[in-house]
């Protein structure tokens, strides 16, 4: 079955293709918004297509100068793209997860949609069964996703975004029912697709009410899992917000390279969870819940910080208990190896390893490969706040000292090697 048999307009020689940003507008990118492949924590992501008119206040675009491109350009061919994706180094068939147009616009906008399906279709079609995840807060039609469900390889997760904040000045898209009508009519019709409410932002004031929570878990009734998340407080979105008279409950203090998700707020939302009666299991991480709704482990090797799974099905836990395994040192120096990262230096501890001088992007390929967490001593993680601002928790004086203790580790490692 082709796309033309499903109606779908856009791919093929025939198709409209969206214009190409000028070289002279290219060159002027932010770095970051310029890399059309890169990776992130859920995935190698292919970004090749920048604009996206939803206007959400608190959109990442902000970050990199690119919030008031609106209409979507390429920044090369789609086919160009899809080579870049599967030759990129940190590319494996059937291991590395991936991520499409998670960046700098939606997927399912009109003119992207067509790329987005041309994307799938070509992976596809090399008989690929990675991860591939989608997120969207747009219209999702039973034309699309019997497109999606078309595919015979792909394990493909549709995430979509839903924080039920009814404030147009922070969701635009709040005055519509686009996104809950998205959710009903893919989890009407998936079988191979997994459907996933991602839950974010979720921010004191604007959509902790119980009865905000109490819908917005309704809403993922039907899904296969439901993944929560908190806010991104920089400066940047932080200033347009507070322009449009929206009142924030952080401060200039309060700005961090990690999502906002105080202790007291996790517990609120779990508590919401378990009080609404619904079967969908809720998850804090994306990997763990793109996992468990195609009955794999978490590829990120979650299991390894078991703060984050108690809230995870039994069966679920035994999963990835089961795929946890430490790696040796001889098979993290393949990895390093392969990579480029020769004479990095690491330690192994209990669930994760640390590493020194490796940024984010280089560091999650060697999670992805290996399953494991790999954390960096000079961002490091902590019990309770894993992945997250350490705004509203309290972290313990013995994760302190492990942190201390695997920096003054490494940099003796280091300073070795050089000599």
């Amino acid at each position: 079955m082709t796309l033309v048999d499903l109606g779908i307009p856009g791919i093929g020689r025939t198709a409209k293709q969206l214009p190409l940003m000028p070289a002279d507008e290219q060159a002027g990118l932010d770095p970051y918004m310029a890399t059309i492949v890169g990776y992130r924590k859920s995935g190698l992501s292919l970004n090749h297509i920048i604009g996206c008119p939803l206007d959400c206040g608190y959109c990442v675009r902000h970050f990199w100068g690119n919030f008031d491109d609106k209409s979507p350009h390429l920044l090369v061919p789609t086919e160009q793209a899809i080579d870049m994706l599967i030759t990129h180094p940190g590319f494996e068939p059937h291991v590395t997860p991936v991520q499409v147009f998670n960046k700098a616009t939606d997927p399912f906008l009109p003119g992207v949609k067509p790329h987005l399906f041309q994307v799938l279709t070509a992976l596809d079609e090399r008989g690929y069964t990675n991860h591939i995840l989608v997120i969207t807060r747009f219209k999702i039609t039973a034309e699309d996703m019997a497109v999606l469900e078309s595919l015979q390889h792909l394990r493909v997760t549709l995430l979509l975004t839903y924080s039920g904040i009814r404030d147009e000045r922070i969701e635009p898209i709040a005055k519509s029912d686009i996104t809950l009508t998205s959710l009903r009519t893919a989890a009407a019709h998936k079988q191979r697709t997994a459907v996933v409410l991602y839950w974010r932002p979720i921010v004191p004031g604007w959509n902790t009410d119980p009865a905000t929570m109490a819908h917005v878990l309704d809403a993922g009734r039907d899904a296969d899992a439901i993944v929560f998340t908190g806010y991104y407080h920089q400066e940047a979105n932080d200033a347009y917000l507070r322009s449009l008279g929206v009142e924030l409950p952080f401060g200039p203090d309060d700005y961090h390279r990690r999502k906002t998700m105080s202790d007291e707020l996790d517990a609120t939302v779990v508590a919401a969870w378990r009080a609404s009666g619904i079967n969908t299991p809720l998850f804090r991480k994306t990997s763990c819940g793109v996992g468990y709704a195609h009955g794999a482990a978490d590829y990120n090797g979650h299991w390894g910080v078991p703060g984050l799974c108690d809230i995870c099905p039994a069966k679920q836990q035994r999963r990835c208990a089961a795929a946890h395994t430490t790696p040796t040192p001889a098979a993290l120096d393949a990895v390093l190896g392969r990579l480029g990262f020769t004479g990095v230096p690491y330690r192994i501890d209990e669930g994760h390893i640390w590493v020194s001088g490796l940024t984010e992007m280089q560091r999650y390929p060697i999670q992805h490969l290996l399953g494991f967490q790999i954390w960096n001593v000079d961002s490091p993680h902590f019990d309770g706040a894993h992945g997250r601002s350490p705004l509203g928790h309290t972290i313990g004086e013995t994760d302190l000292a492990a942190v201390e203790a695997a920096k003054a580790e490494l940099t003796l490692a280091a300073r070795y090697e050089d000599d």
